[in-house]
């Protein structure tokens, strides 16, 4: 994946007025509420690879 994802509102205010911040990868800046923020993925949960059978139980 060589394209960053981009947040679409500030999890603090919720406007969508956000740009890159200078900080490093993954740091936004809300111009509405002057508050900078960084977003950073951690990896994916195991549970969301387990899959239900049509009766609800676990294959």
């Amino acid at each position: 994946m060589s394209e960053r994802a981009a947040p679409f509102y500030c999890p603090y205010c919720g406007d969508e007025d956000l740009r890159p911040s200078e900080e490093g990868h993954g740091a936004w800046e809300c111009a509405a509420c002057n508050r900078a923020f960084q977003l950073k993925f951690l990896g994916l949960l195991t549970r969301g690879l387990q899959r239900t059978g049509g009766g609800g139980e676990e294959i």
